[in-house]
């Protein structure tokens, strides 16, 4: 029998799949458990990218796969618009009290963290009767239509896509190493009242408490509540887009309770189900109810199997402690990152940032904000998977490095990966 290789299944994919399903690593996964995943030629990797902030319970969590294991005993599929299950019911519940809003909430459930938006926006203008939005520069929220219009990243996200959905207007986004202040964004906010929509033709401002493909760029508190005000002046929705930073990521539940801001609608997805395809719109129910019977909903929408791994998830998330696991892991991490920057030959690490176990490593030329080195830090990607760590990049201009590994990952994991990355980082520079 002939063994599987990376190279036999890339010449494979190749074939069979589009490019524009862009794959970051040709290495092809065979099983994985917590923090670690091997390949089809049984090469094992420290996992710091999680599934792109899916896996913060890990790979193959003994609790999730029991609980799915058990629904998968009952049934997999109803369709909740047709025939209703409990579990749903009850991940609602669960979340409606977690989120960080004092007034009574609902929740709507839905497969992708894009189609989370989507909702968000439609409910939004249910509610309001307005069709304006404000997203800001930098900021992802999805591949579909409506979400890419909101994508402050042109590529390659909406590069030949076009046209989009009208009404969307976009702010810089604070960015103290970039030079943008909060007194930047909030002027830039004013002018677009005055010269491209009056506030009362807006329904919501959509925000990503710390931004995910933007370069893991914190929005500073007093911004947050900057725009809090903005909305509550205007009667313009708030909705904090959570998708790659809730569930404990961050040190918090969710990143917006860091500002203290109470937020008007959250989306949520990624680690919500641990790994399995679920997402949610939770808010203030005045709002959520706005949408009419049959309005809202999906085939998929509300998986019973997703349904009962996010029941797990969050039965582990507070069983094993992973809110002050993250922030454990996250001091850990910058320790260690910053002691690397500050090296004397180490001249290309332009900032450490992070809140939680959500960090990022900027790499520049010559620690020059505004000389970015997104070769170097493709390189770097590259050489730490010869060496058996999984890592990412992101940001606007393609050079930054995030790291979201699972919150499950031992210390001794943790230490073995960062020897990984500065090893790579070397032998590239």
């Amino acid at each position: 029998m002939t063994q599987t290789t990376n190279a036999a299944l890339q010449d494979r994919r190749l074939s069979a799949i589009p490019r524009g399903v862009a794959t970051m690593l040709p290495r092809f996964a065979a099983r994985a458990q917590g923090a670690e995943l091997w390949d089809v030629e049984g090469k094992r990797y420290i996992d710091f990218a999680g599934g792109i902030a899916v896996l913060n319970t890990g790979h193959n969590h003994p609790k999730v796969k029991a609980a799915v294991a058990g629904q998968l005993d009952n049934f997999s599929h109803t369709c909740f618009q047709v025939v209703p299950y409990e579990s749903y019911i009850a991940l609602a519940e669960r979340l409606n009290a977690l989120v960080p809003i004092a007034e009574p909430c609902q929740t709507l459930f839905l497969t992708t963290g894009a189609e989370a938006v989507e909702n968000a926006i439609k409910i939004a203008r249910a509610h309001t009767g307005r069709p304006g939005v404000i997203a800001f520069s930098g900021g992802f929220h999805g591949r579909t239509m409506m979400g890419m219009a909101l994508t402050g990243k042109v590529a390659p996200y909406k590069v030949g896509f076009g046209p989009f959905p009208g009404d969307i207007y976009h702010v810089p986004y604070p960015n103290a190493y970039h030079g943008i202040s909060v007194a930047d964004s909030l002027t830039a906010l004013e002018d677009r009242f005055k010269s491209d929509i009056e506030p009362t033709r807006i329904a919501a401002l959509i925000l990503e408490p710390i931004q995910g493909e933007g370069g893991f760029v914190i929005s500073p508190p007093e911004w947050v509540a900057a725009l809090r005000e903005i909305c509550d002046r205007y009667g313009i929705l708030l909705i904090a887009d959570e998708i790659q930073t809730g569930f404990a990521r961050t040190g918090k539940m969710f990143a917006i309770e860091h500002s203290g801001v109470e937020p008007d609608l959250m989306t949520m997805a990624k680690s919500l189900a641990g790994g399995f395809p679920l997402s949610a719109v939770t808010g203030k129910a005045s709002i959520m109810d706005s949408a009419n019977p049959g309005g809202l909903g999906g085939t998929y929408a509300g998986s019973p199997l997703a349904c009962a791994a996010g029941l797990a998830v969050l039965d582990v998330i507070e069983e094993e402690k992973l809110i002050e696991r993250a922030i454990h892991l996250g001091d850990r991490m910058t320790t260690r990152l910053k002691a690397l920057a500050s090296r004397n030959d180490v001249s290309c690490v332009g900032e450490i940032r992070g809140q939680g176990a959500m960090v990022a490593m900027e790499l520049v030329k010559n620690r020059d904000a505004n000389s970015p080195d997104a070769d170097l830090a493709k390189a770097l990607v590259h050489k730490a998977a010869e060496n058996g760590l999984i890592l990412l990049s992101c940001g606007t201009r393609g050079n930054v490095i995030r790291f979201l590994s699972p919150l499950v990952i031992t210390d001794a994991q943790l230490d073995e990966g960062l020897d990984i990355l500065e090893s790579a980082l070397l032998s590239v520079l």
